[in-house]
């Protein structure tokens, strides 16, 4: 009775966590639905296609809600990716677990079934898992049409390839790169109306080549859940570019070098350098005169006066940018790259002087032009010396892939490069500018997907076949024979009611559990248009567990199912016409601690939920014949 009173109750926190995650069922699968996120205070909106961003914008006043924030935000440091999977897998396991609730299962019997469930299904899959070699192999091996990149593609050089070293360096260094947002208002050309010249990192597989393709191209493999599509076009290279849907003519680029943006102003200055080797300086601190490093102590028993006095009112200020420009012109310095802010004033002195001038670069860039130029970071310009200043820059307006430059209005884009520095800057243009935070998003995404299949060396065969597996292998769990509790069950839970609670129950909870990773598999579907509704994709995922149990090897059939390209394929499809030419793959390591955040978070809630017992109920669990099982805070 006390028990039935206990589940009766309304977890409040586990309805909570199923609301906030219904949100963002769109955002579950390859093809993702975009939401617009409106900022009230400025009534400006943003477009939005990650659980991350979603997140934020929602109301988390909740202790659940803020629970649940920081389990996305912790997996988004980690892995940047798999947010959409642990926001969905929430919320479905909450609905599971308030199912049992209603079912009268015990709180502790839903808690270790399922970890003890999920632990078994990540034990399982395991034989799903394929190397990166074989991977590389796999599609290196595999025949490429001839006319597969035609027509709608541009002529790549050679001359443009980065140094395969570059992607070494991206690869173990993912935070060097910068990612520079334009919002391009230039025309585009109908026929560059697709993706183009994003290199991805992928040292470990080979030589890398830029490419320019069609996104509805086949012969092609994609990265599950991410828009990846990795073309195989020779035995030693490996071809890489975004698939977007809803973009437009947005591009995307991955040039050598630091690409940022600069004022009109320094156009001028940009254009006189062109093709001349430059002396650069790099200053870790901000180039003003009122700028002191940190950790700066002002001397003793000294009243101010005037912080920061006028620069044009004061004879101080002009003998300070007098000092500094004196400074940077007797050593000959041509260009400045400073982390922080830059005085303007000195801006437009070092312009009138053809002294280019850059502020807000970040450490990783300073440090990579620090390698190969030899230019050692100062803090202020008064420590200047011979030694600081490098050699071999050079500086050009940025140019799109059709050899234009880009003319943005306010800001000009601009590319600084060395020789051999490994540096990659990715270059995101669109002409919306609502797109460019989702542009950028989904960019981090794919780098981030990317090296960690290259840190695992190992990736999941994809397209539903891990889910399909686990869902089998919960049912054949689930069917197995109750077995009475043994000693050691008793002996773990300090009770042999508690034990025989556990065995009583668990094919319940273990179907609990399984439905989550159903109901991920029928969103998914309808998501991208396989099934025309859940109960069609329910039946679709039904129909292959009974085969995958008539053959009495899951996983071989399901290796099988994959070879036919038939595993939870509908007629409609986005992928249908690709046949055998798709192959497709999820990160191992992100996905199985996405599904272990997800149930630690509902488990947890759970049990606090349980364990704070208040109102009038009270008195009458301390009464009862299981008042001892409870702890009461």
């Amino acid at each position: 009775m006390a028990f039935r009173d206990l589940n009766a109750r309304r977890h409040i926190g586990l309805q909570q966590l199923s609301s906030l995650a219904l949100a963002g069922r769109t955002l579950l699968g390859p093809m993702k639905s975009c939401k617009f996120i409106v900022d009230e205070s400025t009534n400006q909106s943003t477009l939005i296609c990650s659980a991350v961003r979603l997140i934020e914008s929602l109301d988390l006043t909740s202790a659940s809600g803020q629970l649940l924030n920081e389990t996305i935000q912790a997996q988004n440091k980690e892995f940047k990716t798999g947010m959409s999977t642990l926001l969905f897998l929430i919320g479905a396991w909450s609905n599971a677990v308030l199912e049992c609730l209603q079912q009268n299962v015990p709180v502790s019997a839903i808690v270790s079934v399922m970890s003890e469930g999920l632990n078994s299904c990540c034990e399982r899959v395991q034989c799903l898992q394929i190397s990166i070699h074989d991977v590389n192999k796999e599609l290196c091996s595999s025949s490429v049409r001839p006319n597969a990149f035609k027509s709608k593609t541009c002529p790549i050089r050679c001359d443009s390839l980065p140094n395969p070293q570059i992607f070494l360096h991206f690869q173990k260094e993912v935070s060097a790169p910068e990612v520079i947002p334009i919002n391009s208002c230039s025309h585009q050309e109908d026929d560059c109306n697709f993706n183009k010249d994003l290199v991805s990192p992928l040292a470990g597989f080979g030589s890398i080549a830029s490419l320019v393709k069609p996104a509805g191209d086949k012969s092609t493999s994609v990265i599950s859940g991410s828009g990846v599509i990795t073309s195989s076009c020779n035995k030693q290279k490996l071809t890489h570019s975004r698939y977007f849907s809803t973009l437009g003519k947005s591009r995307f680029s991955s040039q050598q070098g630091f690409v940022t943006l600069v004022s009109p102003e320094q156009v001028t200055v940009i254009k006189y350098f062109e093709d001349k080797p430059l002396r650069i300086l790099l200053m870790d601190g901000d180039l003003t005169e009122q700028y002191r490093h940190v950790g700066f102590n002002r001397p003793r028993n000294v009243r101010t006066i005037l912080e920061h006095p006028s620069l044009w009112e004061g004879r101080a200020g002009d003998l300070w940018l007098s000092s500094m420009l004196d400074i940077l012109i007797s050593f000959e310095v041509n260009l400045v790259l400073v982390k922080g802010n830059v005085c303007e004033n000195l801006m437009e002195r070092c312009i009138a002087n053809s002294i280019l001038v850059i502020g807000s670069v970040t450490q990783d860039v300073l440090c990579a032009f620090g390698e190969v130029t030899s230019a050692q970071p100062v803090t202020y310009l008064t420590q200047l010396n011979a030694s600081c200043v490098g050699s071999g820059a050079h500086v050009e307006l940025w140019k799109a892939c059709d050899g234009r430059a880009m003319d943005l209005g306010e800001l000009v884009p601009v590319r600084i490069k060395v020789r051999g520095i490994p540096l990659l800057t990715a270059v995101l243009t669109t002409t919306v500018a609502s797109k460019m935070q989702l542009i950028e998003d989904q960019f981090w995404t794919l780098v981030y997907r990317l090296r960690h299949a290259l840190n695992d060396e190992k990736v999941f065969l994809g397209g539903g076949a891990v889910e399909l597996l686990c869902l089998s292998h919960i049912q054949m769990l689930a069917k197995q024979p109750l077995q009475p509790a043994n000693k050691n069950a008793a002996k773990e839970f300090h009770n042999p009611w508690l034990a025989a609670s556990v065995t009583e129950h668990k094919s319940v909870v273990l179907q609990a559990l399984a439905s989550g990773w159903k109901q991920y598999l029928s969103v998914v579907m309808c998501n991208t248009a396989k099934a025309a509704s859940e109960l069609e994709a329910c039946t679709s995922v039904d129909h292959h567990l009974k085969k995958a149990a008539d053959c009495g090897s899951p996983s071989a059939y399901i290796l099988k199912e994959l070879r036919r390209g038939d595993l939870l394929r509908g007629g409609s499809g986005p992928f249908t016409d690709h046949g055998e030419g798709l192959k497709v793959y999820d990160n191992v390591t992100a996905k199985t601690e996405a599904w272990r955040r997800a149930l630690d978070l509902v488990l947890l809630v759970l049990q606090t939920d349980a364990e704070i017992i208040t109102g009038p109920k009270r008195n009458q669990l301390l009464n009862s014949h299981v008042s001892s099982e409870f702890m009461f805070l």
